[in-house]
């Protein structure tokens, strides 16, 4: 006999995705620029800081309080597929790594999960869908 497949979980649209993505990013561009110079310069360390700062606060947010300073933001959050709940660090690490490979994100299933939800078995979702009790 086989395993009931995990209940579907109503995905967030793509449009707050996106959104919680820039305002993460700008919020790690400006950390950033508190220390190195991140304007007028292509290719610098700047830009690899920035990218460094956003993977290391969304890895950390997510696995603390279930999402990015975007997603809290944007009153998304990124729980897992097998049970919801929060996601653990290493996964949230491995998807954060993921969305900043930018590929991942790019491909994606029917559900609109990207494949960096996939590898890592976590949904984003909403934070209405995130509180709701899963049958």
């Amino acid at each position: 006999m086989t395993e009931p497949a995990a209940p579907l979980l109503e995905t967030a649209s793509w449009g707050r995705r996106v959104l919680a993505l820039l305002v993460d990013w700008f919020a790690s561009i400006l950390v950033v620029s508190l220390f190195v110079p991140v304007f007028g310069t292509t290719g610098g360390p700047g830009s690899f800081y920035t990218l460094l700062v956003f993977v290391v606060e969304s890895a950390l947010l997510t696995a603390t309080v279930g999402g990015s300073f975007g997603k809290i933001a944007t009153r998304l959050r990124v729980v897992r597929v097998d049970g919801g709940g929060n996601v653990d660090l290493l996964r949230s690490f491995a998807r954060a790594i993921g969305v900043a490979l930018v590929i991942p994100p790019l491909v994606f299933r029917p559900d609109r999960r990207g494949l960096h939800d996939v590898l890592a078995g976590t949904a984003t979702v909403t934070l209405d869908v995130a509180r709701s009790p899963r049958s």
